[in-house]
């Protein structure tokens, strides 16, 4: 089941890419993982899920261990908490959820204990949802700025999440902000800055993310079912 839901969503994603003038290979699945079992992760990337997305710091260490011997990527997704920095490095390829220059400070200190460049994304507010986090778009510059300072992280874009919305393509002007947001960003040629990722969209609005730019799409029920 795994295996045929796998190859359905990366056919969506082709088929998205394709009709926006995308090159497929320009878009990256993100498997979400989260409370998902590891026998069933392990048979994730059997069927070729590369790379995983997790949500909580302990569930993921625990996963990590138990396939270990499986040539997976692992992404930290989730909202982190700064004393859970010094877990998050030992086993993040990449962490999508930094938001504010405290927690960008400690992941740099504690990547440079382990003699580690931290790759990162910038989780934007775009919506400016009370309930999510995420730096405010207004406030996006001055992070850059004071994060391009710490030589062991390493930035490589930003991330999203919009509101829910029944219909897709409500959610694609968020995208599209995002999308916007990543060429102000370049354009001020920021030193030890590269934002050519762009985190965005999940099961139920991914193909309007490719729309809008998405360089990595995050899913986990079209691949592993409704979650308990």
């Amino acid at each position: 089941m795994i295996e045929h839901n796998l190859a359905a969503i990366e056919e969506r994603i082709r088929a998205a890419a394709i009709e926006s003038g995308r090159d497929p290979d320009e878009i990256r699945l993100i498997a979400v993982s989260k409370t998902v079992p590891a026998e069933r992760v392990r048979e994730a990337v059997q069927a070729g899920a590369h790379t995983l997305g997790e949500n909580y710091i302990q569930e993921t260490r625990e996963k990590v261990e138990a396939l270990k011997e499986t040539p997976a990527s692992w992404h930290f997704i989730g909202h982190l908490q700064t004393n859970k920095a010094k877990y998050v490095v030992r086993f993040a390829d990449l962490i999508h959820s930094v938001d504010r220059i405290k927690l960008a400070a400690e992941l740099d200190k504690q990547a440079n204990k382990l003699g580690k460049i931290q790759p990162i994304l910038i989780q934007v507010n775009v919506s400016g949802e009370a309930t999510k986090s995420g730096t405010a778009p207004e406030d996006l510059r001055e992070l850059l700025q004071e994060a391009s300072q710490l030589p062991n992280i390493s930035i490589q874009g930003f991330m999203t999440l919009p509101p829910f919305f029944d219909d897709p393509k409500r959610a694609r002007p968020y995208f599209r902000r995002l999308a916007e947001l990543r060429d102000e960003m370049a354009a001020l040629n920021i030193e030890n800055i590269s934002v050519k990722e762009l985190s965005m969209g999940m099961t139920g609005d991914f193909e309007a993310a490719i729309a809008e730019g998405a360089t990595m799409v995050r899913i986990g029920t079209a691949i592993f079912g409704a979650r308990a």
